[in-house]
């Protein structure tokens, strides 16, 4: 069973009302668990790590873009289980005891927020991915530097993320 599908059957088995506007299945959109459970510093529990970070990934969709488990066109139902979303998510990173990953995630929280607020959402995606891979590895210095950049707004941003996400392979 994918993180996604047993993400599923957790809200599922918590009732209404998010049960009542469960998708029969996950769509098909973009997976951040995998990326974080592989890394060393997820080595102690893969599977908790790889569902926390799908569901504080889709709170972040529940509040802003389309969700891959819940259908609704209720905006405060939406708002709500993103919001339950990012707690079950950042609970069990709490129980976990990884109080980085749990700084790393509010950040990546904070900083969506800001990008939407600026109208460059489309940054949100890559910086996700850059979280993921944080929270499985490690921040590297590049990666803390693109934060900065996108917190200040900088034009150089959007490169040092790609860098980030994508980093150069060695040789």
């Amino acid at each position: 069973m994918s993180s996604l599908e047993s993400l599923r059957e957790l809200l599922l088995a918590e009732g209404e009302p998010l049960a009542g506007a469960m998708r029969s299945a996950p769509t098909a959109a973009p997976v951040i668990g995998p990326l974080a459970a592989a890394g060393p510093r997820a080595a102690r529990d893969r599977a908790t790590y790889e569902l926390l970070l799908e569901a504080i990934y889709e709170g972040y969709l529940l509040h802003y873009d389309h969700s891959r488990l819940i259908e609704t066109s209720d905006p405060n139902l939406a708002l709500l289980a993103g919001d339950r979303l990012y707690a079950l998510g950042l609970e069990r990173l709490v129980a976990l005891g990884d109080l980085e990953a749990v700084g790393e995630l509010a950040e990546v929280i904070s900083l969506c927020a800001l990008l939407h607020a600026r109208r460059q959402p489309e940054l949100c995606r890559e910086l996700w991915l850059a979280a993921a891979r944080a929270v499985g590895y490690g921040a590297s210095p590049a990666h803390e530097r693109a934060k900065r950049l996108l917190r200040e707004g900088s034009s150089e941003a959007r490169a040092a993320l790609a860098s980030v996400v994508d980093p150069p392979a060695v040789a």
